[in-house]
């Protein structure tokens, strides 16, 4: 039985996880995920790169395209034409969700999906300026269905 990801459950030790995602111009993807009140480590910024803040253990590094190209031999993917990642982040209900899309698309994302609903979670999607697929979703621990 595999438990659900909102099971309470014991770990032995925190693990910091930090997504690097390429991007065209630092500092207007930086003024757009600070329109969404997103903040920033000055500690690890530079010109070719910059910490972006999502929680205490989590981190997205934007990364100009070239810079990153650096730590991959493989191409770096359009995300404007092809799925390289869904990012799903939980939200605390389904009005931060709208909020956090409008706040999104008046920073120059795009909605590449209308909302769903699917009763015990509600969910939208936004594509970033450099096309990375947002999922900003609020999950009601009550309405979660039984595991199988």
């Amino acid at each position: 039985i595999v438990p659900h990801p909102y099971a309470t459950r014991k770990t032995r030790m925190s693990r910091k996880i930090l997504i690097n995602l390429p991007v065209q111009d630092l500092d207007r993807s930086v003024a757009s995920f600070t329109a969404l009140g997103f903040s920033f480590n000055p500690q690890f910024t530079d010109a070719n790169a910059t910490c972006m803040v999502v929680s205490d253990d989590i981190f997205v590094m934007l990364l100009v395209k070239p810079f990153f190209q650096g730590f991959t031999p493989r191409p770096i993917s359009d995300a404007h034409r092809q799925t390289e990642v869904l990012l799903a982040q939980a939200m605390d209900s389904r009005e931060e969700v709208d909020a956090f899309v409008a706040s999104a698309v008046a920073a120059g994302a795009t909605v590449t999906q209308p909302a769903r609903d699917y009763g015990f979670m509600y969910q939208q999607s936004v594509a970033d300026l450099d096309g990375h697929q947002w999922e900003p979703f609020f999950m009601a621990p009550d309405a979660v269905p039984p595991q199988a």
